[in-house]
């Protein structure tokens, strides 16, 4: 049974960091592209990053570059985000997501975790 369970959500300073975490099973983690999204209040879900099954081809958006760190451990079937810097207008739910890719004009994914909430407070 495939799954993505996010962890490391929650509260934190402008300036502050967290480190989300997202646990798979079911053999998903051997999807190519792992990645992460995140989805504001009364907004569209946005891509966040992703990496490729070797690590070594990453992609992020161009409001998270130079402050968001994707990363994947496959032996533990965990992949990560780690947020630096924290804005404010990176509030949103983060939803962890398997098989991404960018597909007429947009990103897509064929899995997708329940989501963590991201708040940060200016």
């Amino acid at each position: 049974q495939v799954q993505l369970v996010e962890s490391g959500g929650g509260l934190v300073e402008t300036g502050g960091s967290l480190r989300l975490s997202c646990t798979t099973s079911g053999g998903i983690i051997s999807r190519n592209f792992m990645g992460w999204f995140r989805q504001a209040a009364g907004k569209e879900r946005e891509f966040v990053a992703r990496q490729s099954l070797n690590g070594g081809l990453i992609s992020y958006s161009d409001s998270v570059t130079g402050r968001f760190t994707i990363s994947r451990d496959n032996a533990k079937h965990t992949v990560y985000l780690q947020m630096n810097s924290l804005k404010p207008e990176d509030t949103a739910v983060y939803y962890c997501a398997a098989g991404v890719i960018y597909r007429a004009g947009t990103w897509v994914a064929d899995y997708w975790g329940q989501g963590t909430q991201v708040t940060v407070s200016s």
